[in-house]
């Protein structure tokens, strides 16, 4: 099914992020709830799991029907008070966010899409508290070549292994994808210093979905598979996504 396959792409995201969450509370002197910044969280998938650990959300997203059901989803969950909806976007961020404001940033599928990652990621740093953290997740290259040449598609492998822009024509759904290497050098040009890199979906999308959804306890042990695999080197490249876990310096 559509949802379990979902559930496995973002088990290993939502790992880490609420070990990160545990980690920047510990850190404070105070209980203090942790401030939170989900930049195009959009409908509140996450921004709800995160309001329902305890934290205060802001979601910026510059959709007006995406806030409306991120507000009916805070509800549902009883979280209402605990989130917020603010119409924005990466080149707005802080005019409508204080600057070191927030503890966490969550920044995940906006990097793809903004016209200026390296913009998006200095007005992330600008909202931050010292040693706060930011969550990014964005698409690979790498995986995307790969996918294409296993089902067929040779020619648009190699054009894409060729584009320095991380672009393949107006066919590509993502709009801009990264090497590893890319995104490490975005983070640290905007003054943060990485903590960890997974790779998800290493192998989730690259195999049938009968195989999950016929096989009993196939999907579990996919998901153990991508856990284990998520920091393993040999198998990065091979990831639809990267998350990259970093602090403001």
């Amino acid at each position: 099914m559509v949802e379990r396959r979902s559930a496995i792409r973002g088990a290993v995201v939502w790992e880490a992020l609420q070990s990160v969450l545990h980690t920047r509370r510990q850190s404070l002197s105070s209980a203090r709830s942790l401030q939170v910044v989900d930049l195009g969280g959009g409908t509140g998938g996450m921004a709800v799991r995160i309001a329902e650990l305890g934290h205060q959300v802001v979601v910026v997203d510059p959709s007006p029907d995406a806030l409306a059901s991120l507000e009916r989803r805070a509800a549902e969950a009883e979280v209402t008070v605990a989130v917020r909806g603010v119409l924005g976007d990466a080149a707005t961020l802080l005019d409508v966010v204080e600057p070191a404001a927030a503890d966490v940033v969550v920044c995940h599928g906006v990097l793809e899409v903004v016209d200026d990652p390296g913009q998006a990621l200095r007005a992330v740093a600008g909202v931050l508290l010292p040693e706060g953290y930011l969550s990014v997740l964005a698409a690979q290259r790498s995986a995307a070549v790969f996918a294409r040449a296993v089902s067929g598609h040779l020619d648009d492998a190699r054009t894409m292994l060729g584009d320095p822009d991380g672009r393949w024509g107006r066919s590509d759904p993502v709009p801009r994808r990264f090497t590893q290497e890319e995104l490490e050098t975005l983070l640290a040009d905007a003054g943060f210093g990485i903590a960890e890199v997974r790779g998800v979906r290493v192998f989730t999308d690259h195999i049938s979905s009968l195989v999950v959804d016929s096989e009993p306890g196939a999907a579990e042990a996919l998901l153990a598979l991508e856990t284990a695999v998520a920091t393993h080197r040999d198998f990065m490249a091979m990831a639809t996504q990267l998350h990259l876990l970093a602090t403001r310096r």
